[in-house]
């Protein structure tokens, strides 16, 4: 690894993204995603499983103030927001009790940091009110010690990190740190960074390889990427190598969940594969292959890589390396989902992708794109960026519905409707987005993606601005102390026209512009004087920019059919359709009933038009096929000799994949069987 090739994300406070598509997901997550979960996190929202989330930061906090004695009773502030009425809640009503999962605290983390990202983009004077009141309740949950977790708080503190493996506490302490950073980035307010760095101060006093402190680590992970953050934020060198602990100690022998829970262990049963589930069969640097829940595992493998280009850890970046091989290419769906199986929420084995029964969680796909940049930090290669845009425009995409008020847990690949209700290896499947979760971590991920969507298109080092995803935006660059002005106008993802135009007064900059892998050839003109070079699927442009200079580059888009490996047992005889970023699927609403008789023609004749699905506009690709007919007795009975099939010719009509779902319930499939004219 060469440290000065490494780059960082653009500060979203130098970004603001004007782009088309991506400008109407941020304001659905501003406008509908972030008032609704605020109200989830309240429980009131009518039909959808409560949240118990801010119930359970009043109750904790109460319980301080009764302790510390500090005169009258709490009474909650009331203010509106959105039309949303807060009233205020009587503390003397509210029964010291915790409800909902142990991890419930981070409902309020993922949503304040989404809520940080989206000020840095539009700033909300009224948002930012009810996001300082909360900070105000839960940071009078906290502990004098530091310690801040809801269910140690209010059932009792003696059991403190006595179950790593699953009580969450390490979990909750890392999205309060990533909440708490974006929320300071973003106003510049420093109340709930000081809590989650107090928090931060209990674990590293805990935890640690000196003599002493407690050997332990995450069963659910993420503390190790938030613990990088902070270090990067506050400088603070602690946390770093408490992140490193945590990453060095998992998977080494004895296993720390064994000393946790000795009832579990048998004896011969050592390495059974329940280690490998929490990413803990091996020590990190050994692992070569992803098993176990796949949203822990990519939240690790994103530690991984975090500590490996901060501390220049060449056999942690090689243990990425091979991971990321394995997930791409023997456990991924084509959309960007990952995580086969419901069983754990888990990878599955190699080449084991099931279409019907695809878990696939929203939060797997989006856990991928953290991975994903994190690698383009380390290394600018283009094949991180392809599966970044690829999990982003479908697997992820495909979690939140048009309207952005109801989600998708899980994203399957082919849905018959009649099997989600009536087959319990399919009630994981739902034909329809649901309201809310009792688990709700994957709407709150997909608010806190989308609203800082711009720290995964563009990052930079001292000379080089790198483009890895084409989205309408204005960016701002600092080259030897003077000022770059990039603005991009993009037309993606439906067509892949980019202009750019730099400003700048005798900057020498490089601008590094990733050659989509779906585009076969490009075209770029209007570019004067700049040396140019390819290399990790990257265009080069050095120059020294002067005043304003706009060129444009152009990514043709075309239809294109895909084949999965032979050795995807599901996917033997069919096609998946593309066309650039994006996947496309078979909706009933626009092909009938049974879609598992439907062919697609391997010649296409494909066409696309522009269509809207819900009032989205969208671009619709149509080919040519055929539909299977039964004939005479075949109509009558079950099974019945071979004769050749009928067919009958007929236009296939393909929506793109992330907006299945939209217009009610209906048959689904993303592979259809190939039929040679």
């Amino acid at each position: 690894m060469e440290k000065e090739k490494f780059s960082y994300p653009v500060s979203l406070r130098r970004m603001q993204i004007t782009d088309k598509f991506w400008k109407n997901e941020m304001e659905l997550v501003r406008t509908e995603v972030i008032p609704y979960q605020w109200n989830a996190l309240n429980d009131k929202v009518e039909g959808a499983a409560p949240s118990y989330c801010m119930h359970n930061f009043k109750v904790a906090a109460e319980m301080n103030r009764q302790k510390r004695k500090q005169g009258a009773a709490y009474k909650e502030p009331s203010y509106t927001y959105r039309g949303f009425e807060m009233l205020p809640e009587d503390p003397e009503n509210l029964k010291d009790e915790f409800y909902g999962y142990v991890f419930q605290d981070t409902d309020f983390s993922k949503w304040v940091e989404a809520v940080g990202y989206s000020l840095t983009q539009h700033p909300d004077p009224d948002l930012e009110k009810v996001a300082d009141a909360a900070i105000d309740i839960v940071c009078a949950a906290q502990q004098e010690d530091g310690y801040l977790d809801t269910y140690y708080i209010i059932n009792g503190k003696d059991g403190i990190f006595t179950n790593l493996r699953d009580h969450h506490e390490l979990y909750c302490m890392g999205h309060l740190i990533e909440g708490a950073v974006a929320y300071y980035e973003a106003t510049g307010k420093d109340k709930l960074l000081h809590a989650a760095e107090r928090f931060a101060d209990y674990a590293t006093d805990y935890f640690g390889p000196e003599e002493g402190k407690c050997k332990g680590y995450p069963g659910h992970e993420i503390a190790e990427m938030a613990l990088v953050r902070l270090y990067e934020v506050t400088g603070e060198q602690k946390y770093l190598d408490l992140s490193r602990f945590f990453i060095d100690e998992r998977g080494t022998k004895p296993y720390y969940f064994d000393k946790e829970h000795p009832e579990t262990v048998k004896k011969g049963h050592e390495n059974e594969l329940r280690y490998s589930y929490h990413q803990a069969h091996l020590p990190v640097r050994q692992q070569d292959e992803a098993f176990g829940h796949a949203v822990r595992a990519v939240y690790l493998y994103s530690g991984m890589a975090d500590i490996a280009r901060i501390t220049k850890d060449e056999e942690l970046y090689q243990a990425c390396v091979r991971l990321w091989n394995n997930v791409t290419k023997k456990k991924m769906y084509i959309t960007g989902g990952i995580g086969a199986t419901h069983l754990g929420e888990a990878f599955s084995f190699p080449y084991d992708l099931p279409n019907d029964t695809a878990y696939a969680e929203t939060c797997a796909s989006i856990g991928l794109m953290f991975w994903a940049r994190r690698m383009l930090e380390i290394v600018p290669d283009a094949k991180y960026a392809d599966i970044m845009e690829r999990a982003l425009y479908n697997g992820v995409l495909s979690g939140m519905a048009l309207d952005g008020k109801s989600f998708f847990y899980v994203n399957p690949l082919e849905v018959l409707p009649e099997a989600c209700h009536k087959d319990e290896r399919k009630f994981h499947v739902k034909p329809v987005r649901q309201k809310w979760f009792g688990c709700a971590c994957c709407p709150p991920n997909l608010a806190r993606l989308i609203s800082s969507i711009g720290s995964y298109a563009f990052t930079e080092n001292e000379d080089t601005l790198f483009v890895h995803l084409y989205m309408g935006s204005n960016v701002e660059k600092t080259v030897n102390g003077k000022t770059v002005n990039v603005q991009m106008e993009s037309d993606m993802p439906w067509e892949g026209n980019i202009k750019i135009r730099v400003q700048a007064e005798n900057a020498k900059m490089t601008l590094a512009l990733r050659i989509p892998g779906w585009c076969k050839n490009y075209k770029i003109s209007g570019i004067e004087d700049a040396a140019q070079e390819e290399k990790d699927g990257y265009l080069y442009l050095k120059k020294v920019w002067n005043r304003e200079e706009t060129f444009c580059i152009d990514f043709p888009m075309e239809v294109q059919m895909f084949a999965a490996s032979e050795r995807v047992r599901e996917d033997i005889g069919k096609a998946a359709i593309m066309r650039g970023p994006v996947v496309y699927c078979l909706e009933e609403k626009d092909n009938g009933k049974n879609l598992h008789e439907l062919l697609v023609d391997t010649d296409m004749h494909a066409s696309v038009s522009e269509g809207k699905i819900c009032d989205t506009v969208v671009k619709m690709v149509e080919t040519d096929g055929w539909r299977l007919t039964e004939s005479g007795d075949a109509e009558e009975t079950l099974y019945h000799m071979y004769q050749k099939p009928q067919k009958q010719k007929v236009r296939l009509h393909y929506i793109p994949y992330y907006t299945w779902a939209n217009r009610g319930e209906n048959e689904m499939q993303v592979w259809t069987r190939v039929q040679n004219p």
